[in-house]
């Protein structure tokens, strides 16, 4: 029976997957309500469509950071695309560039930047950042991965600590032990442990330290969990080139909102002096539409994506983002849009129930 929505999807990796890869994947922070009510939260809005319209030409492309994309339908960073398929991030990329959307790479990559670059020459490629303690290291990937092509810089700012996974404490789960992620090791040992082992990240990173990494790169520097205005109003004042509102899926902090929860206070703040895009809770193409209504130029797949890596590798990704890019080719339609600019707020209402 053929799969036809993203949710059918994770029903086969579930049934896949080992249960320790699957509870890495699945798990939240916590008692995992921040996950839960990513997804819920969408479900509160409702839309409001406008008819009489004419969409027999529906166009969904639209331009992230200058580049076009086919849809605003994007892939976030998760790591250990390995532990679901044996080329993992390599058939994320080929999956990618064969969709026409981007791809963010995590620092978590179980292929090389040098593989994944040259799989998909012609992808849209942003590549995430963890900082490490040791700046010169940290220098090094950025230049690294400026060289390969990758056209932004992601920084993760929710993570000066690892959030409380009780999944993975349960299942004394220790990727370390099972996967080295190549692109984690100092460049003169790279065939020893990857020093994240070592040392995390770096939990004193703060604001003034975003000139630093715009001193070794010109690379467009976008941050990923910002969920306040507060923040917000600062990565205006520091120069950065766009925000990612997102809670990490739920595997850090607990209790926060929503991602699409905080969406408009973001996009407010900001004012128009940055993009601001949106990951968490996406499953359907009218969750896509109504992240677009609530000001997000782009949205991210996380989990979704890793689930589709562990139906067929890379078919399995081309088949999951064409399915939802065809929901919000048909989400676009039933609404009244002919393209993205004709999506805005006044298409969606927040429910009282």
């Amino acid at each position: 029976m053929p799969l036809a929505c993203l949710t059918d999807f994770q029903a086969f990796a579930r049934e896949r997957l080992p249960k320790s890869t699957w509870d890495f994947i699945e798990g939240g922070a916590d008692d995992s309500f921040t996950r839960d009510d990513n997804i819920a939260a969408f479900k509160r809005i409702r839309l409001r469509p406008r008819y009489l319209k004419n969409v027999v030409n529906v166009d969904t492309r639209t331009t992230i950071q200058g580049e076009e994309i086919t849809a605003p339908i994007c892939i976030s960073p998760t790591g250990f695309h390995c532990l679901v398929w044996p080329d993992g991030e390599m058939s994320t990329a080929r999956a990618a560039q064969a969709a026409g959307v981007c791809y963010i790479t995590s620092t978590f990559a179980t292929c090389a930047l040098e593989d994944i670059a040259a799989t998909a020459p012609r992808g849209l490629r942003w590549f995430q950042l963890y900082v490490h303690p040791d700046r010169q290291l940290s220098k090094q990937l950025v230049q690294r991965v400026e060289s390969l092509g990758f056209k932004a810089l992601v920084v993760t700012v929710d993570v000066p600590k690892l959030g409380n996974r009780r999944h993975d404490i349960r299942n004394q789960l220790d990727l370390k032990l099972n996967l080295l992620p190549k692109d984690l090791r100092s460049p003169k040992e790279r065939t020893s442990m990857p020093y994240f082992q070592m040392s995390p990240i770096d939990s004193s990173i703060c604001w003034n330290d975003l000139s630093w990494l715009q001193s070794i790169t010109r690379l467009p520097i976008i941050l990923k969990g910002i969920l306040t205005k507060e923040d917000a109003e600062l990565a205006v004042k520091h120069n950065v080139h766009g925000i990612i509102v997102s809670n990490h899926g739920g595997r850090q902090l607990d209790d926060v909102l929503a991602s699409i929860d905080a969406l408009a206070e973001v996009v407010a703040a900001v004012k128009g002096a940055m993009e601001v895009y949106l990951d968490g809770g996406i499953r359907t193409g009218n969750d896509v539409l109504k992240a677009l209504a609530l000001g997000a130029k782009c949205v991210f797949l996380g989990r979704p994506i890793l689930w589709g890596l562990a139906y067929k590798g890379e078919d399995g990704i081309k088949e999951l983002l064409n399915i939802i890019k065809n929901e919000f080719h048909t989400s676009m339609a039933l609404t009244g849009c002919q393209s993205v600019a004709d999506i805005n707020q006044d298409m969606v209402q927040f429910s009282r129930l």
